[in-house]
């Protein structure tokens, strides 16, 4: 399913915030419903969007995702019952621009305390080809943050304000890339924004929510480090991906990620792409094509028995399921840096 390409950068923005609200779906989706007493009704759309709430609401949330674990999140259908839940929500948290039937409903919801995610940190454009050193930020339709981003590019001109209906298409051709939370840096910008959101709308546990922000970041400051850490001296720079989410976390980390098909993990890549991950592979010594748990392995194992490579899992973290490498977001992450260090020969 190719709508993702047709999504604006604005639209990006408002995915984010929803997804906080997908992790909590199995937990408090019950609660949700009923006797929940004076707890914040929180909705996110997808898991990144449900973990941060969950985590920076604690006791103090009843947190319901709209996307099920197991489901593909781009593709999400909202059930009429969904889009009632959401207007009946207190607090929403989505990323805008990944879920579109989300970013409808919420704005047709009506609910005053609506936090786009992609908001709270700056997005910027990746292709297929994104690396820490060489790449360039996509200087047409870029978000308009025109303040300097963490990574010290001063004045660049990649954020120039876009005009409406450039037609963005998720991350490729000027698009504005939505994968926000795998750079821990970037999402921990948004967890502080979260932090500060739900201290406004619910100001009776400020202390809190403040106290649980601070944890989630310090934690994932660690996780940072671990990857600053472990990445640092790679045989290879180079990995190979058939769904390419990681280009925050490559630029973060100074890696190169070589995309099959670009953003849309379901898309089919062309014979001449295939050719040219061949000629990059050898060219840059790369060992293994990743592939992710919500999607199929096929052109991953395909690809890599047409050259040579092995395949691996390397989890976008749109969704936990029992096939997860671990039992949230953090741990997934961690397994993450432990499937990179093995396929760049990272020491």
């Amino acid at each position: 399913m190719n709508v993702r390409r047709l999504i604006p950068t604005t639209a990006v923005a408002g995915a984010v915030v929803l997804g906080l609200t997908a992790l909590s779906a199995c937990s408090t989706s019950d609660a949700a419903d009923g006797g929940n007493g004076d707890k914040l009704k929180v909705t996110a759309s997808f898991y990144p969007m449900q973990f941060l709430a969950e985590r920076i609401g604690g006791e103090h949330v009843a947190v319901t995702s709209l996307t099920k674990p197991g489901v593909e999140p781009h593709d999400l259908e909202l059930t009429p019952r969904q889009i009632g839940s959401i207007s009946e929500s207190d607090y929403v948290l989505y990323l805008k621009g990944i879920q579109p039937a989300v970013d409808d409903a919420i704005l047709q919801s009506g609910v005053k305390n609506t936090v786009d995610a992609a908001t709270l940190t700056t997005l910027e454009n990746h292709g297929s080809e994104v690396s820490g050193h060489d790449h360039d930020h996509g200087h047409e339709g870029e978000e308009e943050h025109a303040h300097e981003d963490e990574h010290g590019h001063e004045g660049e001109e990649a954020h120039e304000e876009h005009s409406e209906g450039d037609g963005h298409n998720h991350g490729q051709d000027g698009g504005a890339d939505p994968h926000i939370w795998l750079d821990p840096v970037k999402y921990a910008e948004v967890a502080k924004g979260v932090g500060k959101s739900l201290e406004k709308a619910d100001p009776d546990h400020a202390a809190d929510y403040k106290k649980n922000t601070d944890a989630l970041v310090a934690e994932l400051g660690e996780l940072n480090t671990a990857y600053e850490t472990g990445l640092k001296n790679p045989a290879t720079r180079t990995f190979i991906t058939t769904h390419s989410a990681f280009g925050y976390l490559a630029e973060r980390y100074g890696l190169t990620q070589q995309g099959i098909a670009g953003i849309d993990p379901e898309a089919e890549p062309s014979p001449a792409r295939i050719q040219e991950i061949h000629t990059i592979a050898e060219k840059e010594k790369a060992t293994t094509v990743f592939f992710e748990t919500l999607a199929s392995d096929k052109t991953a194992k395909t690809l890599a028995k047409d050259t040579g490579l092995k395949t691996g899992v390397l989890d976008p973290l749109e969704g936990i399921t029992e096939k997860s490498q671990g039992a949230d977001y953090i741990e997934v992450m961690e397994s993450n840096l432990v499937a990179l260090q093995k396929a760049l020969g990272a020491k």
